[in-house]
């Protein structure tokens, strides 16, 4: 197979594709070890890999090595435009009993929040990137997860998202009363939030 078929394939795959994808392209371990001794591709996780010269969106990069995380916290509100703070990693909420390792890789900083099973279902959205299906916490949720996680937030960003969360005219204040109270932050939404609605 010639570089431009094999870049058709990345492209049509995200710019990320599995070990396997590559096989049946028809690339055993030994071209796919010569592909990465020439530099045509990167290995950014085990069994996953990029174009050595392709700059995918991370979102999506996420998406494809951790299907099962959803987008949280910092980097749910800079989605949302809570936030104009562009978050060092990329905070992603995973299940509890996730082997922390699982999340390593070459591509994306990623800092893995294990939330138990009760909690990480709560307010899951997906937005699509690419024709790619990323979940993300919806932003009633968010709004909870900021206060619950108030301690790992800068005082501005924690404010400001508070702030833009009670001028948002599209919040569903069912939504974030029901999560407040399966949260146990019931009491802190509406010393923060409550006076306002």
């Amino acid at each position: 197979m010639d570089y431009k078929k094999l870049k058709e394939s990345f492209e049509k795959n995200n710019w990320v594709l599995k070990a396997a994808e590559l096989n049946k392209l028809g690339f055993d371990s030994r071209k796919i070890n010569r592909l990465l001794e020439k530099d045509v591709i990167k290995k950014i996780k085990y069994g996953y890999y990029i174009l050595s010269d392709s700059f995918p969106d991370e979102k999506v990069v996420i998406a494809r090595l951790f299907p099962d995380s959803v987008i949280f916290l910092e980097s749910a509100l800079y989605h949302y435009n809570y936030t104009e703070r562009v978050p060092g990693k990329w905070q992603i909420a995973v299940e509890k009993h996730s082997y922390p390792e699982k999340f390593s890789n070459e591509y994306v900083d990623i800092e893995p929040f294990f939330i138990v099973d009760k909690f990480f279902r709560l307010g899951i959205n997906q937005i699509e990137k690419n024709g790619v299906k990323i979940k993300i916490y919806d932003i009633d949720k968010t709004i909870c997860d900021v206060l619950r996680y108030e301690k790992k937030l800068e005082t501005e960003v924690f404010r400001n998202a508070i702030q833009k969360y009670i001028n948002n005219g599209s919040k569903d204040i069912n939504n974030l009363i029901k999560y407040s109270k399966q949260l146990n932050i019931y009491k802190k939404m509406q010393t923060y939030i409550g006076v306002w609605l």
